[in-house]
């Protein structure tokens, strides 16, 4: 049965910025810069995960008033945030807004939120390198391809003006009314990167907190290179993800047929690396061509350790350049 809102803002209640910095000192500064013009009344929670770039004591000596967890590890993005949630919820936090470290945001983002008085929304998250472009708002499920159809993906920013309810929100920038995390629960930590939020936003939406887009809630978002298409640690831990995804949502005649589909996948993903490898034995070793082959090499290994229950952090060699 659906739950109905239970929340209205006023002035007493507490709004708690969570970001998540990992070896991102300028881009924390930066956001957290951009935070400073904010003023809806707000209170910023960074959780350093294993940074070991001095980023703790850079964060801390220009803004003394956010307060600093350290994990003392890389805990991946679900876990980490999850310290952050935790916290925020002990403190008595009315209202989560989870931030990505390489975005600025405009002034009356949380204000832009609150008016729409929706208990999950995501922001409207335009690319920092043009800016009249979107990131993407999110997705809906799609159960032929056992993925999501992602909407706004790089699309003209003024083509979305209006609401959206999506199966999940980027997040990118997650605003949520703290009661939701209190009824769902957190994230799921197996899920170091990617697929965690969309996990997060169909729990919440079976249980009655349907995810919103906000078209007033703009921010900037950096899109790191190290995290686009194609590299082997992007594909590690998509597949991976993915897998832990269909396992935990889908229902068993939809988990059969899309398990069933993604062995066929494996198999034919293992040929081409087999073959990609004994071509690269008699041709010259390329940059590309060795890249592609670590990338049908990551998808192979991300399949394989959900299947042997293997999460947390990535193998070594995905990170070598």
């Amino acid at each position: 049965m659906a739950l109905k809102r239970e929340m209205k803002y006023n002035k007493r209640m507490k709004i708690y910025v969570l970001i998540l910095n990992w070896n991102g000192r300028e881009d924390t500064l930066a956001c957290l810069y951009s935070l400073a013009k904010v003023k809806t009344p707000h209170e910023v929670v960074v959780v350093d995960n294993g940074s070991t770039d001095g980023s703790a004591s850079a964060i801390t000596a220009s803004f003394p008033s956010a307060y600093v967890i350290q994990t003392g590890q890389n805990l991946g993005y679900a876990a980490g945030n999850n310290v952050g949630i935790r916290s925020a919820l002990e403190k008595g936090a009315d209202f989560i807004f989870i931030l990505n470290n390489d975005t600025t945001v405009e002034p009356d983002i949380l204000e832009a939120f609150l008016k729409r008085d929706v208990p999950l929304q995501g922001g409207k998250a335009h690319l920092m390198c043009d800016p009249k472009t979107l990131d993407h708002l999110g997705g809906n499920w799609n159960p032929q391809k056992g993925e999501f159809d992602l909407i706004g993906a790089r699309a003209p920013a003024s083509d979305y003006r209006n609401p959206i309810s999506l199966d999940y929100v980027c997040g990118v920038a997650l605003f949520v009314q703290a009661e939701v995390f209190r009824k769902v629960g957190l994230f799921e930590p197996r899920y170091f990167l990617f697929w965690e939020e969309s996990d997060f936003c169909m729990r919440a939406k079976d249980v009655g907190f349907p995810a919103t887009f906000c078209p007033e809630a703009i921010l900037y978002h950096k899109v790191s290179a190290s995290f686009s298409g194609g590299k082997p640690h992007t594909t590690y831990f998509w597949w991976r993800s993915r897998l832990l995804w269909i396992e935990r949502n889908c229902a068993a005649k939809e988990k059969k047929i899309l398990m069933k589909k993604i062995r066929v996948e494996f198999f034919h993903i293992l040929k081409l690396y087999l073959l990609k490898s004994l071509q690269l034995l008699f041709s010259q070793k390329t940059t590309e061509r060795k890249s592609r082959l670590r990338t049908y090499r990551a998808q192979l290994v991300g399949i394989k350790d959900y299947f042997m229950d293997r999460f947390g952090n990535g193998p070594s060699w995905l990170f070598e350049k």
